[in-house]
């Protein structure tokens, strides 16, 4: 029997997506656990919006004090695992179109189960977004579990955060994908870089090839409802300090809440306390980005 062209597209994208799914075929626990029993055991202080809301419990004292070996600069040993930094990480620099970008990549350059893309803030660079020691150990955590599940990890130099930044980003975002051979390309963003998210949900062709996107700390955009993406109905995870003195978190939890309203796919994880820096260190990535693969509905 001959099929027609469309149904070849469809069955590739299944095939695409298939790395991602459990043995049960569900793709919610797509991402195995990596020291889940450091990172995931988070309590619950408050919850509603049927649980798209939650407020954590963060004690500066406990969750950086007692969690690195000197504090904000290096983690305990128990909290990381090295390997993937030596046979799984390469800092390049990406010839993209007429564009070039230094990167620091960790897992393969092609044909990758999915792809994650971490924006630094002011001041940072891909650097950042690969130290296996500093925010608790966080950004190793995220290593792992990409190279783990057969993805790969992008944490790329932003030289501005204005149009510039966004088309670096863009063209990342489809290099990744066409290297990938169409499988997700899941973005985040942190403090400032969260204006290259914002920049994105606006360019039709990178909405095309996201499969979702997190915003740690992030500025609000009240536009974005305008968007390439919020049309799509991608699904946005959002992470904040209630303390954070940068970017109020009560600016993107009314965003968050305007979403949510209408039935948009989105999340929000507010850390009591935390302060700007506290998402980056605190957010619990295997639960996000197996969300973002398979967002739930409330």
């Amino acid at each position: 029997m001959r099929m027609s062209t469309a149904h070849l597209s469809i069955l590739a994208a299944i095939a695409a997506f298939l790395p991602l799914a459990t043995a049960s075929g569900a793709a919610a626990e797509a991402l195995k656990p990596f020291k889940d029993d450091l990172f995931s055991n988070q309590t619950v202080l408050e919850s509603h919006d049927n649980g798209a809301f939650q407020t954590i419990d963060y004690q500066e004292m406990r969750d950086i004090n007692g969690r690195d070996e000197v504090p904000e600069r290096r983690v305990k040993p128990a909290y990381v695992a090295t390997g993937v930094r030596w046979k799984a990480q390469q800092d390049e620099t990406l010839p993209l179109g007429n564009r070039k970008l230094d990167v620091t990549r960790i897992g393969p350059a092609s044909k990758q189960a999915f792809t994650v893309i971490f924006i630094h803030g002011r001041g940072g660079d891909r650097r950042l977004g690969s130290n296996d020691f500093t925010f608790g150990g966080n950004f190793n955590r995220l290593k792992n579990l990409a190279y783990n599940n057969g993805g790969t990890y992008y944490a790329p130099s932003v030289k501005s955060f204005d149009s510039d930044g966004v088309a670096d980003i863009a063209a990342l975002i489809r290099y990744s994908y066409e290297q990938s051979g169409g499988r997700p390309v899941i973005l985040t963003c942190a403090s400032m870089g969260s204006f290259i998210c914002w920049g994105i949900t606006r360019d039709a062709e990178s909405v095309q090839r996201l499969k979702g996107m997190a915003i740690l700390s992030g500025v609000t955009d009240q536009d974005f409802v305008k968007s390439a993406f919020y049309k799509a109905k991608l699904p946005i995870w959002f992470t904040h300090g209630s303390k954070d003195p940068v970017y109020a978190a009560t600016d993107q939890e009314a965003l968050f809440e305007k979403l949510y309203k209408t039935h948009y796919p989105t999340r929000f994880t507010l850390f009591a306390t935390g302060n700007h820096g506290t998402p980056v260190r605190m957010t619990d990535w295997r639960k996000v980005l197996n969300w973002i693969i398979d967002p739930q509905p409330s």
